[in-house]
């Protein structure tokens, strides 16, 4: 189906008003399809337009009290002709249930048989289960009735109230644009409590209700830090009504902003012991999706280029709340180590694009666009706004802008002059070049002769001005910060050059690269694990890390740094994040079994040390898992406690099964066993991704991933995550060249969110071989291909172009 353009989004608004929707959903049917009647009152100025509807089944259309013939639904659109200044539109359809994450999704719990269903209607999926102006700028408000199974119950935008058996109404909603309208229908179990007037509540499967009562308290406390937070920050309190936060299966994304009804990955319910990164990770998802009503929710932006009004301001919001308001730290530290080094890369790759793009051609392309520049980039420049403005100024204008726009759209000029009239100065220019252009600039020290200069190199004419901290750090690593503005190419700091470690951007406060000098990184084995400050270490590392990326340093050094630092790193997201980073470079940059023998010795040593049921000793576990070919040693933690208090879980157990299976210690009876053991919805993830790592179970995983159209998203993906490993290179060769021919084909059957969440995972990324560059760079430019594969394919080339040249440089 075609994809809404600008032009016509721009048209539509201007020749239509909807006033008002009414929504009536029968969920009676038990098979994979329900029924939908859509009522839409609105104004035209002209005499036609057209509704989105992507129906199984189109069964009528009325407008104002007259048929009109099914037939002429086309490709997602039915046309409207003599239109009348008011209109009402009365469509029936039969919808299918979705399995893709988008829609109205329906999951089977594997544990117990029972269903449940939500809807996920962003971006451009919301006709796939109702009919309606799709477009972020034809808001209006909303009024949903629901039939379904006695046992039920249904949550939503509007206070839900049951009416009858298995027939409720929810309440009437602000004006809300269609891609974050959402009903919640199922035997969920609820949780209800209370803010300051605000009803709350939290709801999950039944299967899940022990996990999400333990933790219940703590999200309670979470979402009343945070609107506290908000609450004080913003002139306006929150304003949709409830606030239920529902944890969902089979869920695409970490969670989504419906106003009033916030849906969350159910992973964020912990079976068992989970890391004080991820519980951080959560909270900061719930801080994020509460900014959401206020940025995004309240205010929309206009159409998906300034999607960024949304994203980047709820990924900055959530970092700083979070930081400031609830009981988990080191956000920013996190921000550091995840989010900007996830942004960093996707800046410096084919696909870059600015913040704020001047345009963007169609709703699809603007999915290709949820990536590391419109979060992480976008949070770190308006980290950097607030610091450069101050955040008198920067709350005034924000305020202003939400006071001006409630319940409308607004565009980036519109945010802009809001914070002028606050009293910023010379924003025009700042917004283009921070919003209006890709890459970043990188900043090194220099020692000379009576100093230290600080240099900006731009990979355009932007010349971004900077205001940041430099950090110096002695032999014991005591720091001395300098704050400074950096609004020309060099300038001086105030540190001397016999300083053991300088540190350009020491506080992460602005969007740049960071080369170390080579005094700096000559003492950093020594020095790195005396530096105090989380973020700094941080921001260390993401220098090393890019410098390994790019070919300027030799990865071998930075394999020699992690093992003699990873003893004294007391972060278990720095442990998490350098893991999952160095996985790219043992399985891509170096000779595998040497350098993963490097990895599994330091965490093994690590976890001899490390505090006996801490955080770090499960997040050093899982990486030591992870990387260790001791088969035996892995045997044995499946069948008696290894000690020092560490808890095998069940999650824990899964990974050491998968790892097994990939030593080919492990095949097909003791993935059934363990399943057999766990048969639950998660264990029958688990049970997919260690299949698809199977050395026999290859075929079958491929042709679930390049030909099932009905495998579910989280199944899909475990598939997609099990197949390729360094370890495996012989086996999976011959999937390597299939890759390029079959991918393609996955787009005439997915679409959205999962389409391109598939592609990133299984392109062959540990296949490194410079004859592979050409077939991905031209798969990449094919426009006979899906955008979103083609995305996923054109970054696979950039990572591959670079490895090559790694290995070359460096054999």
């Amino acid at each position: 189906m075609e994809a809404l353009t600008v032009k016509e989004a721009r048209q539509r608004a201007a020749d239509l008003a909807v006033r008002s929707y009414l929504v009536d959903f029968d969920l009676t049917d038990p098979g994979d399809t329900f029924e939908v009647t859509s009522r839409i009152s609105f104004t035209a100025a002209g005499t036609a337009s057209w509704v989105d509807v992507k129906p199984e089944r189109l069964l009528s259309v009325e407008l104002n009290g007259q048929p009109l013939d099914t037939e002429l639904l086309t490709d997602g659109r039915f046309p409207l002709a003599g239109l009348q200044a008011e209109n009402d539109l009365v469509i029936h359809t039969v919808q299918k249930y979705s399995v893709d994450g988008e829609g109205l999704v329906r999951s089977v719990d594997a544990a117990d048989g029972r269903v449940y269903t939500y809807g996920m209607s962003s971006l451009e999926s919301a006709p796939r289960y109702y009919p309606c102006f799709d477009q972020p700028d034809l808001k209006a408000p909303y009024t949903v009735t629901v039939k379904c199974p006695e046992d039920w119950v249904v949550l939503g935008n509007g206070a839900a109230t049951q009416t009858g058996p298995g027939e409720w109404a929810l309440a009437e909603t602000k004006p809300l644009s269609t891609y974050f309208v959402a009903i919640v229908a199922g035997p969920f179990h609820l949780i209800r409590s209370e803010y300051d007037g605000i009803p709350l509540g939290l709801a999950c499967r039944q299967s899940l209700k022990e996990p999400l009562e333990a933790d219940a308290e703590d999200l309670f406390k979470t979402t009343r830090d945070a609107f506290d937070a908000y609450h004080r920050m913003f002139a306006q309190r929150y304003m949709f009504g409830e606030y239920w936060q529902v944890f969902v299966p089979d869920f695409n994304l970490g969670a989504m902003e419906n106003p009033g009804c916030v849906t969350v990955s159910d992973d964020f319910l912990f079976r068992a012991q989970a890391t004080e990164a991820e519980r951080s990770t959560r909270s900061r998802v719930l801080v994020h999706e509460m900014a959401h009503m206020w940025f995004g929710d309240l205010v929309t932006m206009k159409w998906w280029n300034d999607m960024w009004l949304n994203e980047s301001f709820a990924e900055y919001m959530a970092h700083r709340v979070a930081e400031d308001a609830t009981a988990y730290k080191d956000n920013w530290t996190d921000f550091a180590f995840v989010r900007k080094w996830w942004g960093m890369q996707t800046d410096q790759s084919s696909s870059t694009h600015p913040v704020a793009p001047d345009s963007l051609k169609d709703a699809r392309q603007s999915l290709d666009d949820f990536d590391g520049i419109s979060y992480a980039k976008g949070a770190a420049v308006l980290k950097q706004l607030a610091k450069y403005l101050g955040d008198d100024v920067f709350l005034k204008g924000v305020n202003s802008h939400l006071e001006a726009h409630e319940y409308g759209n607004a565009d980036l000029h519109e945010f802009i002059a809001k914070l002028t009239e606050a009293g910023a100065n010379g924003l025009e220019n700042w917004s283009e070049q921070w919003l209006r252009t890709s890459g970043l600039d990188t900043l090194s020290a220099e020692r000379t002769a009576t100093g230290v200069v600080l240099h900006r190199e731009s990979p355009d004419d932007s010349r971004r001005p900077h205001t940041l901290t430099v950090g110096g750090y002695d032999e014991a690593g005591t720091p001395t910060i300098v704050e400074l503005v950096l609004d020309q190419d060099s300038v001086e700091v105030a540190l001397g050059n016999e300083i053991a470690v300088i540190v350009p951007d020491a506080q992460d406060d602005t969007w740049v690269k960071v080369r170390l000098d080579s005094t700096t990184l000559a003492n950093l084995p020594a020095v790195l694990p005396k530096i105090a400050d989380g973020t700094t270490r941080a921001v260390i590392w993401n220098a090393v890390r890019d410098a390994t990326m790019t070919g300027e340093l030799d990865p071998r050094q930075a394999l020699e740094l992690f093992a003699t630092t990873i003893g004294a790193e007391d972060s278990d997201v720095a442990v998490e994040s350098l893991v999952r980073w160095l996985d790219k470079v043992i399985g891509g940059y170096l000779p595998y079994d040497e350098s993963r023998a490097v990895v599994a010795d330091a965490l093994e040593a690590k976890l001899a040390s490390v505090e006996p049921g801490s955080s770090l000793q499960l997040a050093t576990a899982r990486g030591f898992v992870e990387t260790t070919h001791d088969s035996e040693l892995l045997k044995s933690w499946l069948t008696a406690n290894p000690g020092r208090g560490l808890d095998i879980g069940q999650d824990l157990r899964w990974a050491i099964v998968l790892q097994l299976v990939r030593l080919g210690a492990f095949g097909a009876a003791e993935i059934d066993a363990e399943l057999a053991r766990d048969q639950s919805s998660e264990g029958v993830t688990h049970a997919a991704r260690c299949r698809a790592a199977l050395a026999d179970g290859k075929e079958a995983a491929w042709q679930r991933i390049m030909a099932d159209p009905e495998i579910g998203v989280r199944e899909l993906l475990a598939t997609a995550e099990g197949f390729w490993h360094p370890a495996q290179a012989a086996i999976t060769a011959p999937y390597v060249g299939r890759f390029f021919t079959d991918i393609a084909g996955t787009g005439d059957f997915r679409a959205g969110m999962v389409l391109m969440l598939t592609a990133n995972r299984i392109v062959p990324k540990y296949a490194i071989d410079a004859g592979l560059i050409g077939m991905a760079e031209a798969l990449a430019k094919d426009t006979t291909v899906t955008s979103g594969i083609r995305r996923a394919v054109a970054n696979y080339a950039d990572d591959l172009r670079r490895a090559v040249e790694v290995r070359r440089r460096y054999s």
